[in-house]
């Protein structure tokens, strides 16, 4: 038996409601750990913070080395990615020696 229109689309309106509170709930411990970790007090651009981010995710899902964000040609992105890259693995290094 089908079910009418009507009844599939309330599932995927309940759906939606569920996806968006997954996300925010994602977003917002994403952002706790971000803060913790003083990203909030460094001044850099959306794109290359996201680069970033897309690095490290990368790293964790055992991915490849730095990416470019996405983005073909913008070497800026990839140099952000980089230095972020290279300042987590001080801060790392600083923490185990202490």
């Amino acid at each position: 038996m089908k079910k009418p229109s009507s009844k599939i689309r309330d599932e995927i309106a309940k759906l939606q409601e569920q996806l968006k509170a997954a996300e925010t709930r994602e977003a917002e411990r994403i952002g706790r750990i971000a803060l913790k970790a003083g990203l909030g007090e460094i001044e850099i651009e959306e794109a290359v913070l996201q680069a970033a981010f897309e690095d490290l995710a990368k790293r964790f899902r055992g991915g490849q080395g730095v990416s470019n964000g996405g983005k073909k040609g913008n070497g800026e992105a990839g140099a952000g990615a980089s230095t972020a890259a290279v300042t987590h693995g001080a801060a790392q290094g600083d923490t185990g020696e202490a």
